[in-house]
């Protein structure tokens, strides 16, 4: 099976191409080439994709089985897409959000099925846009589409909410005690999913003759607290976790650029069905638990000093906000 993928080696994508290369899937990685992650096996096409006519001259004399877009996020992504692969692959893959889901939800188990609309994120947005322009495209045109929704998926990134992604200040402070801040009560349901996970699963849908014109969730059925989640990281380096609670609305009117990642996403449980992703690709089980994977992402960044970001910015945001909150409510220390 030829296989392109355009990006190929993220935080998601790279343990897919590993698994792709395992499985002797001949697979091209199309991307500038400015990441340092390399896929041993993996044939390379260098080229910026928002540069039409280089993409077009690289691309000209190829033909796919399936491609996968990683990095398309607005609809003018897919739109090239669909007018540079029509009529050369047989498959293409666009990656979507979870996030796309209903906000607020009116039932917290989410299908595949469950409306699209979130008025709080632009960045879901925009994903809701490029799964309706592609779902076009497939009933007019033909172009064949499959659709993966991610939800909080991490290998190399540290899956808390603030000071976390590819920042490690959040376990720094864990580290040296200091409070940390999480999100409401902290009692709300979260779903976290190993990238190794998501791949076995992911991989089961390439070139499936019936994954054209459907559209999936990849994720695990493990359902943890966010104080769960934090206090997992604290065990995982060996200290204690000293949290600070306080509510969404509030650590949004102190910062709006939060509301989408707050009110849009992770301030709302979600628990997710897996029967469909299951029923196309019997051998999928998520089985890695969040114990187990936080510890290989924390040796991920263990294995290079460098990794470590600390932002002091970050740090500063979290102090005055935790200053500030237990100042006006000192029953909160």
């Amino acid at each position: 099976m030829k296989v392109l993928f355009i990006g190929g080696t993220g935080n998601i994508s790279s343990a897919v191409s590993q698994l792709a290369i395992n499985e002797g899937i001949d697979l091209y990685l199309l991307n500038r080439g400015q990441r340092n992650t390399s896929i041993a096996g993996a044939k390379t096409i260098a080229c910026d994709i928002t540069n039409s006519v280089a993409l077009t001259a690289a691309l000209n004399n190829h033909t796919w089985d399936v491609v996968v877009n990683w990095i398309a996020f607005k609809e003018q992504d897919v739109l090239g897409d669909i007018a540079l692969f029509k009529g050369k692959t047989k498959q293409y893959i666009f990656i979507s959000s979870a996030s796309a889901y209903q906000k607020p939800l009116q039932n917290p188990v989410i299908t595949e099925n469950t409306p699209l609309e979130n008025p709080f994120w632009q960045y879901s947005r925009d994903k809701i846009a490029c799964e309706a322009a592609l779902q076009v495209a497939y009933k007019r045109e033909g172009f064949p589409i499959t659709i993966v929704r991610p939800s909080h998926t991490y290998n190399t990134i540290i899956p808390v909410t603030f000071g976390g992604s590819s920042e490690y200040t959040t376990v720094d402070r864990i580290k040296r005690g200091k409070k940390i801040i999480v999100h409401g009560d902290g009692t709300s349901l979260w779903t976290l999913t190993h990238a190794d996970d998501f791949a076995v699963g992911f991989l089961g849908l390439l070139g499936h003759p019936k994954a054209l014109g459907e559209a999936f969730h990849i994720t695990s059925d493990e359902s943890l607290t966010w104080n769960q989640i934090h206090e997992t990281v604290a065990a995982a380096v060996g200290c204690e976790v000293h949290i600070v609670h306080i509510a969404s609305d509030l650590l949004v009117a102190h910062n709006e650029e939060l509301r989408g990642n707050l009110i849009g996403d992770k301030a709302t449980t979600v628990i997710f069905d897996n029967s469909k992703i299951k029923s196309f690709v019997p051998g999928f089980s998520a089985k890695i638990p969040f114990t187990e994977g936080i510890k290989r992402t924390l040796d991920w960044f263990d294995a290079d000093p460098s990794r470590k970001i600390i932002k002091q910015d970050t740090n500063d945001w979290i102090d005055a906000m935790i200053e500030r909150y237990e100042r006006v409510l000192p029953t909160a220390q």
